[in-house]
């Protein structure tokens, strides 16, 4: 159980903070309604690189990890389609520092066109390393648009591409800032070895009287009746054949998101599991596979991907696995296995919260998908889903017609 105080500060940011007096510990994170789903028209990539310009520095603190290494803490970043999200943590007799830190880069945050254009040319030369010179790596670069044709999430986080990214000015970052890096879009997050009380009145110390204004979230439903299934051969030099079937799906805070998440960890949870047996061990269709979800905020997507073994045809692939799909889909699952797969989502669970940094960054997710209480109400909401229900749902949303596929042919 993660016991927690929830307070919110009167420009609109959401302050939770739990108390553990078994660590020496302390850790900050604080979390914007700020993901890529954000970024301008024509300017995808802007969330993500504007996390790399939140380590620019301010007029009083010109290099933002020196005091926090001084006090003996780490700090680091990410951004996804969703949000981005920044953390620290250190002894807690230093919180007092990170929390200061957080807030006087939030607020003056200093971003020069010579620090801009450094980071646009780091983020480039991640784009190519990370996605367009490796194989499979510009996947999402292919699928997103062919998915989510209304929604932001058509890009991928780092950006469509080089132009995009480059054409991104101060101005913009400005703009983003602004917009976005202001209190009442913000999801702030402390734990470990605090006295609430005092947090609370250094909290409104450093963040009260920032400005703050309340941002609405935009979310987007797939309409399955008029969701078309995309089929795509791609060509890019891969070393051997690959595929992605990929299923629209719902959103994060749907109960059909625990049923699917089940389901994709029966058809792929270790060696034992029903497609790695199938497809690997006894056909040798394929060289490796896997299943698993996005979890997005908005309509997700459940994806089986794999590696064709040499000479096996497409076509091969895809008939052995809705053939698996039916079959797991049209008979009930044993119960010892619904108890195992239940079992490890729930190790996996108390494994997410069993460190003082876990708790913070889970807060502060929880409390962005609608109730921070969730974080001690996840468990039981996997274990309330039945073995009926969980194919009834996989049985609605994997359907061939609803199936996208993407071939990398070699």
């Amino acid at each position: 159980m993660v016991n927690f105080r929830r307070i919110v500060l009167d420009n609109g940011m959401i302050v939770l903070m739990h108390a553990d007096d078994s660590t020496p510990l302390a850790a900050v994170n604080l979390l914007f309604r700020a993901g890529s789903k954000y970024d301008p028209i024509a300017k995808s990539g802007l969330a993500h690189l504007f996390e790399h310009l939140m380590f620019s520095g301010t007029p009083l603190v010109p290099e933002f990890d020196t005091p926090i290494q001084e006090a003996g803490g780490e700090n680091n970043a990410y951004t996804n389609s969703d949000y981005a999200n920044y953390y620290s943590y250190g002894p807690a007799k230093n919180l007092d520092t990170l929390l200061w830190l957080e807030a006087d880069r939030m607020h003056n945050l200093n971003v020069s066109q010579s620090a801009l254009e450094l980071q646009q040319q780091v983020v480039i030369e991640e784009l190519h390393e990370t996605c367009l010179n490796v194989p499979y790596g510009d996947i999402w670069h292919h699928v997103l648009p062919l998915i989510y044709k209304d929604h932001p999430y058509q890009w991928p986080v780092i950006g469509r591409d080089e132009k995009e990214i480059g054409d991104i000015s101060l101005q913009d970052i400005s703009a983003f800032h602004q917009q976005y890096y202001q209190a009442g879009n913000a999801i702030l997050a402390i734990a470990g070895n605090i006295d609430l009380d005092k947090t609370a009145d250094t909290i409104h110390q450093y963040f009260g009287s920032l400005p703050g204004t309340k941002k609405d979230v935009q979310t987007y439903l797939f309409d399955l009746k008029g969701y078309q299934p995309q089929r795509l051969g791609l060509t890019s030099g891969v070393p051997v054949e690959a595929f992605y079937m990929i299923f629209p799906m719902p959103e994060r805070n749907s109960q059909a998101f625990y049923a699917l998440d089940l389901f994709s960890d029966l058809l792929v949870d270790g060696r034992s599991s029903i497609l790695y047996q199938n497809l690997i061990k006894e056909t040798q269709l394929l060289s490796t596979v896997d299943a698993y979800i996005t979890g997005t905020l908005d309509s997700g997507l459940f994806i089986i991907e794999g590696r064709l073994t040499h000479g096996v045809r497409i076509e091969q692939v895809e008939h052995q696995i809705w053939q698996i799909l039916d079959q797991q889909i049209g008979h009930a699952v044993n119960p010892s296995t619904m108890e195992k797969l239940k079992n490890n989502v729930e190790s996996a669970i108390v494994f997410s919260e069993a460190g003082t940094l876990n708790k913070a960054m889970n807060l502060a997710f929880f409390e962005l998908i609608g109730d921070a209480a969730l974080i001690n109400d996840e468990a039981r909401l996997y274990h309330e889903i039945g073995e009926y229900t969980m194919r009834e749902v996989a049985s609605q949303y994997l359907r061939p017609e609803l199936a996208s596929i993407f071939h990398y042919v070699k």
